[in-house]
């Protein structure tokens, strides 16, 4: 098998996915749970000043989930076929909920109507908190485990998804992104929305630690697979401790009203949740309640030579990806400023 630094090509495929994922939920997330806030703002400034303040990148943050969906295609092909087939309804719906949030973002300020803008506003604003609330309900199915037989065939239903946990993740993505954009657009914003967003702000991170706590007790009292590692490995127990004092300091910068910081905590929260479940299921990616019909890193992926051509572009293309990301969050820093060009 080959390996590149010691470690196999399997696993640095499986870390390579792993970081493009985290890399589009902080990025995707603050302007998904911007969406999500879209109709708590009253004024028509108001609304256009947040569509501008995630307009000149979230079409660049949804980069990163067509990268991840290639490299997960490209490496575990099985995986993908498996879990698309599995998920096929709750992925047309995250697919309509994409198309829709674009469709309201481009077109809303094509028409002065009353009634168009306010269409586009609630379309925009259901499509996103949908698409944050999916993308939590669709990890924590995966990280529950779903049905596959011994040819890796999905062998349930819908209605099999629609779980409590299922739910319960479902809403801490949701509550997660709202208080994430949140962060950001207070960054972005001046004056009275200003104002309004430090409400927000603290409002949104209460909706968050509550539904956090709740599916933390959750997941220890009746998902024992998704602490087992921790159990066997108490270094490991690190990173639930950075969370804890990263939400912490979430909290804390907010009441110094230094949200730079705040955003950073909470992009570190995002990170290490997304580390803690992937560590929990290594080297399995699909879990099934019978393991030995479990997708894993080695029965699932790609030929070695494929692998391994494969890492060699993803080290010269991910980091360009990351740095066109970076120059445009560089170039667009600052406050809002509306003009005839803006949405």
């Amino acid at each position: 098998m080959g390996t590149f630094a010691g470690i196999d090509y399997p696993t640095w495929w499986f870390l390579v996915i792993g970081a493009v994922f985290t890399g589009y939920a902080i990025l995707d997330g603050f302007d998904l749970g911007a969406g999500a806030l879209h109709l708590f703002f009253n004024k028509e400034a108001s609304r256009r000043t947040a569509l501008n303040a995630i307009g000149p990148v979230w079409d660049g943050n949804e980069v990163w989930l067509v990268i991840g969906g290639g490299a997960l295609f490209a490496g575990f092909p099985e995986v993908y076929a498996s879990l698309l087939s599995a998920f096929y309804i709750p992925f047309m719906i995250f697919l309509v909920a994409l198309i829709f949030r674009a469709v309201s973002i481009e077109f809303r300020s094509k028409e002065p109507m009353l009634w168009w803008r306010k269409m586009w506003d609630i379309c925009y604003c259901i499509s996103s908190g949908l698409l944050a609330f999916l993308l939590g309900f669709i990890l924590g199915n995966v990280a529950l485990g779903i049905p596959l037989d011994k040819d890796h065939i999905y062998r349930g239903d819908f209605p099999g998804f629609i779980n409590p946990y299922a739910i319960m993740v479902g809403i801490t993505s949701l509550s997660l992104f709202m208080m994430h954009g949140a962060i950001y657009l207070v960054m972005k914003t001046e004056d009275r929305l200003y104002a309004k967003l430090t409400i927000i702000v603290r409002r949104t991170t209460i909706f968050f630690v509550i539904s956090f706590v709740i599916t933390s007790f959750y997941t220890l009292l009746y998902i024992p697979h998704l602490v087992d590692q921790i159990h066997e490995n108490p270094s490991m127990f690190i990173l639930p401790v950075i969370m804890v004092l990263a939400i912490a300091n979430i909290t804390r910068q907010i009441t110094k009203r230094k949200y730079f910081f705040a955003f950073l905590s909470s992009a570190v929260v995002i990170s290490v949740a997304l580390i803690i479940v992937s560590l929990e299921l290594y080297p399995t990616i699909l879990y099934t309640p019978d393991p030995q019909n479990s997708l894993t890193i080695y029965n699932s992926a790609s030929s070695q030579k494929t692998l391994g051509i494969m890492l060699t572009v993803a080290a010269i293309g991910v980091p360009l990806v990351a740095a066109y990301t970076t120059f445009v969050f560089w170039t667009f820093k600052g406050k809002v400023k509306l003009d005839e060009t803006s949405y």
